[in-house]
Formats: structure tokens, sequence, C-alpha cells
């Protein structure tokens, strides 16, 4: 089939590359979010998704959004069969979906209907799922409502981040694009409704979700912080100052308050609502991630100081 593909971050990737090197299918143009500001010299920076494009020699569309006029000609003049999408980052108008004689198809790091929205992986890792997965679907106007083609799963692991379950499904899922535009391509596939019930939803985390409430228990403290990792990353205050959290692990100790330190010679302990965990690597204001027992030997940890 003849293809646009659209997607912007670095889990689109692998789906952008599977279908490049497909020869059932063509990827005529990629649609991705305009370049953007980034590093430490904050200049503009092409996302990972449209550095891939241009690496291939594909065209690449960067519209500030998919409702522009300019685009839907630019789109309609390339006759697409289908476009395949993978965190594009913007709702697609009806406009759009009209083009495509199959619409647009998009790969969700969820099993539908579970974690409909912008941050299924981190919504599947801070409730404790045991297993998640991704799921392709036809795109209606609705947030991820369309009906399903095929999905994926995937176990949960313990001590999974955020960052670690989404490079798995951003692999897997990519097999799963494919296969899904290799079953529209030969009249195969045909997407099946959404169940009615089982629907969840996974809005955007932003920096405030990502601070530790130590008032919980050691399991739930444990899963919000590798549920951010890396992006927006964990964080806390001390002496009140804002202090990033790498994943912790939980531990015997204690007793221990909620959000108060026990410094100890290689490690460090801090307590929650209902249990201990040990702190893994933290980041001061200003500095570089260090283990956490480096830290505390740094800011020398009085007795009863507390995380809050």
């Amino acid at each position: 089939m003849r293809l646009v593909f659209a997607g912007t971050p670095e889990p689109a990737v692998p789906a952008l590359r599977a279908l490049l090197a497909s020869p059932r299918h063509e990827v005529l143009a990629v649609v991705t979010r305009p370049d953007a500001p980034a590093g430490r010299g904050r200049r503009l920076a092409r996302s990972a998704v449209g550095a891939v494009a241009d690496e291939a020699g594909v065209p690449v569309l960067t519209p500030a959004r998919p409702s522009e006029p300019d685009f839907l000609d630019a789109l309609a003049a390339l006759e697409p069969d289908c476009c395949p999408v993978v965190a594009y980052g913007a709702l697609v108008p009806r406009a759009a979906l009209e083009i495509p004689r199959h619409g647009w198809v998009n790969l969700h790091f969820s099993l539908l209907p579970s974690w409909r929205g912008a941050a299924p992986v981190q919504a599947a890792i801070r409730h404790g799922d045991d297993i998640t997965g991704a799921s392709t679907f036809l795109i209606e106007e609705g947030l991820d409502t369309g009906p399903v083609f095929g999905v994926v799963t995937e176990v949960v692991r313990p001590t999974d981040t955020a960052g670690d379950l989404l490079g798995r499904l951003a692999g897997s899922g990519a097999d799963l694009l494919l296969a899904t535009m290799d079953g529209i391509a030969d009249g195969s596939l045909v997407p099946r409704a959404q169940p009615a019930d089982g629907v969840t939803h996974a809005p955007k985390v932003r920096t405030d979700d990502a601070r530790v409430d130590w008032t919980h228990t050691a399991d739930v403290v444990d899963r919000t912080i590798r549920s951010v990792t890396p992006d927006p990353g964990a964080w806390t205050t001390f002496r009140g100052e804002r202090l990033g959290l790498g994943p912790a692990r939980p531990v015997d100790g204690g007793p221990l308050k909620p959000g108060e330190l026990a410094p100890e010679k290689r490690r460090v302990l801090v307590g929650t609502a209902g249990g201990v965990l040990e702190l893994g690597e933290v980041r001061p204001v200003g500095k570089r991630a260090m283990p956490a027992a480096d830290w505390a030997r740094g800011v020398r940890i009085e007795a009863g100081e507390l995380l809050t």
C-alpha cells in the first residue's frame, strides 16, 4: 500500500523503520510535529521520526496543526491508501481522516479499551497491571475509541520503568503495525468494535503528578516512581529544595515515619505509610544524578529529617 506515516518521538521509530523495510508498502511521506527547541542550547531540532525520514530520503511534513488547509492539500495530493500513526502528538481532524481510503490506523500502547489517552504505559505501571500490550485500531474522532485490528501482550516486570516497558512495546508494536498493514492490504483483517466494559483513561502525566507522596504504601510509591521514569521524572523535596528520584526498591527496615530518612553506610532508607524503600539514585538541584548514599554523606542527614 501507499502509506503516509505519522509519528514524532523515539518510540515511533521502530514502526517507521519496519514499514520502510517492507517490500509490500511504500512510505510516501512522514508527518511529524514541527522542529522544537532541544538540549542546553535550545536549538531547533528535528523529531526522532523526522530524522529517520530525512536519512531515508522520505519527504517530511511538519504542520503546526493537521487541520491546516495546506497540509490537507499536500496529503490529498499524495493519494495514500492508509496513514499509520504512532505517538504523533496531535488530534487528526475529520477532513484528514477521510483522505486515505483505508483511513488512519493508530498503534496505541495498551490493550484497548484499557488506558485510552496520552500515557497508557505510565498508567499501567502506576496502577500495578500485571499484563499490558499494544493495539492497532482505526482512528475515529473520539479519543482512542475506534475498532481494533489486532493486539500483542506484554508482561509488566516488577522492576520495569516506563522507559523499559515502552521500549519493549515499541518493538513488538512495530511488528503488529506492519502485520496490520499487511492484513488491510490483502483484505484479511476486519476491525472489531471495542467492548463497552473495561474502559479506563490515561491522561498526560505532568510534573506535579510525578511528586512522590510518602503517605502512600511502599509498593505504591515504588510504582509511582517507576511510572514516571525517565519522563517527567519523580521528585520530592528535602530541606525545601527539589530532589529528583530514580527507582527505589522495597526492603525490610524501620519502623520509619512517612518520608523519614535513615542513612546507613551503603544505602539510604525512607519510610512510607506502610513499609520502607531503599533509595536508588537522586538528583539534587543543579547537579548530576548520584547514588543516594553519596548524596547522604554530602548533606549530613540529621536524625528525623524528612523527604516531603
